[in-house]
Parts: structure tokens; C-alpha cells; sequence
């Protein structure tokens, strides 16, 4: 994949965004509450499938390569942690948001919608999926089951989907604004 250095610094840019995100933490029970899967939606539906992805896979491998930028903590251990597949999830979901918003055209808040919607789930699908699968195997809890993992999760679901909401309604100025002055020839 050949990027442009505007590519380059753009993709970094929400790179660092998420990595702030991820410091930006309220304290919760099971997880602390981040903003990541709101940067996450914003890279989608500003960068598109391609750079919103990209930008996510190098926030992975920056918390891969033991940088201290994953919320429950980084290097290549951090695969075993109950939150790693919420990482996944984050390109997943950049690229889900970017590829159905792209393919949707004018932001309305019913396209944002449509775009950000499955790009929860798919963050949530790889995040619960992964979970279930360290507190069962890894941690040999036999009595995490999907029922516990789905309801442990319930409140963050409801929060991003309450983020995402909000997203979908101030993205349809937002993000042509944001998009007209990043393919400005100034910048």
C-alpha cells in the first residue's frame, strides 16, 4: 500500500489520538472507561476503511511493541489480556465505519447511523469473542460463560452506543468540514 506523506501524517495523527484516548480514563469496575471507540468511529468516518484501519493496526502494533499505550497494559503479553480483542475490534470497526459511509455518500445522521452501528459490533464481536475466550481457556474460569462476559460489558456497549449516537448527529457537519480542510492544498 503506497501512502502519501499527507497519508502518512493523517493515519498518524489518529494514531495519537487513540493513544491520548486510552489516557483520558474514568474508572469502572471490570474496564476503564476510554474514549477509544470514539476516536476508533471518528477515524472511520474522517480517514474512510483504508487510513482509519491503518491507523488502528499501528496503535496495535505500538502497544505490541511494549509501548505503554494499551489500557490494560502493553507488549506482546498483552495478547492475553481479557481487552485485546476490543483492540482488533478497533480496526475492524475503523475499517466497517469507513467502507459503509464511503459507500453511503452524504453524512445525514441516518448514513452515520448505518455506518457506525456495525462498526460497534464490529468492535464488540472480536472484543466479547476474545474475552470469553482468555477467562474460559487462558484463565480457566469454567464459569465465565457468554451470558457473564455479554452483561460485564453491558454498560461500555451502552456508553459507546450513546458516543456513537452522538457521533451520527454532529458528524453531519463535522466530518465534511473536517474533510474539506484536510484535502485543502495547505495542509
Amino acid at each position: 500500500m503506497k501512502l502519501t506523506v499527507k497519508e502518512c501524517m493523517l493515519s498518524a495523527l489518529f494514531t495519537a489520538l487513540m493513544v491520548a484516548g486510552t489516557y483520558l480514563r474514568i474508572p469502572f469496575p471490570l474496564l476503564p472507561v476510554t474514549l477509544q471507540p470514539f476516536i476508533c468511529a471518528l477515524s472511520g468516518l474522517i480517514l474512510g476503511a483504508r487510513l482509519g484501519a491503518l491507523s488502528m493496526t499501528v496503535y496495535m502494533c505500538l502497544g505490541l511493541a511494549g509501548l505503554p499505550v494499551f489500557a490494560g497494559g502493553s507488549g506482546p503479553s498483552a495478547v492475553f489480556g481479557k481487552t485485546f480483542g476490543f483492540i482488533v475490534g478497533f480496526i475492524a470497526g475503523a475499517y466497517v465505519i469507513g467502507r459503509i459511509s464511503a459507500k453511503l455518500g452524504k453524512p445525514t445522521p441516518v448514513n452515520n447511523l448505518k455506518a457506525l452501528l456495525p462498526g460497534l459490533a464490529a468492535i464488540y464481536i472480536p472484543g466479547i469473542a476474545h474475552m470469553l475466550l482468555i477467562m474460559r481457556v487462558y484463565l480457566a474460569n469454567e464459569q465465565a460463560g457468554l451470558l457473564m462476559v455479554l452483561s460485564g460489558n453491558l454498560p461500555y456497549f451502552i456508553k459507546d452506543a450513546v458516543l456513537f449516537v452522538v457521533i451520527a448527529f454532529a458528524g453531519t457537519s463535522v466530518v465534511p468540514a473536517v474533510r474539506r480542510a484536510l484535502s485543502s492544498k495547505t495542509v
